[in-house]
């Protein structure tokens, strides 16, 4: 398996956690991302898991203007989406724990 398919999974839930913390738009996030140690995320990364979580009504978009020039799309997580993140963090936690196990034994 390669980075980019382990990525895909976890980097829907730290989306959610993200937007989750308040609204947020695109290059908000990616920067936040970024700062956590996702350092090599690109637009084209970040804005088709945007687009899946909003089709899948994990969050919704509302559309202003920004200070600093065009409309900006804002997300914000809905109430499916809270129930999402509070689910993968637990899956993640127990996927993580026996993943670890395993690899810290031969490693």
């Amino acid at each position: 398996m390669g980075e980019s398919q382990l990525l895909k999974g976890i980097l829907e839930g730290c989306v959610l956690a993200l937007i989750n913390k308040g609204e947020s738009y695109g290059y908000q996030i990616l920067s936040d991302l970024n700062s956590h140690g996702f350092i090599n995320l690109s637009e084209g990364t970040l804005y088709p898991v945007l687009t899946r979580l909003e089709k899948n009504k994990l969050i919704q978009c509302r559309k202003a203007k920004s200070p600093y020039g065009p409309i900006r799309k804002y997300y914000s997580i809905t109430d499916n989406g809270k129930e999402y993140l509070d689910n993968f963090k637990t899956n993640y936690k127990n996927i993580t724990a026996c993943a670890d196990s395993i690899l810290e034994e031969y490693i």
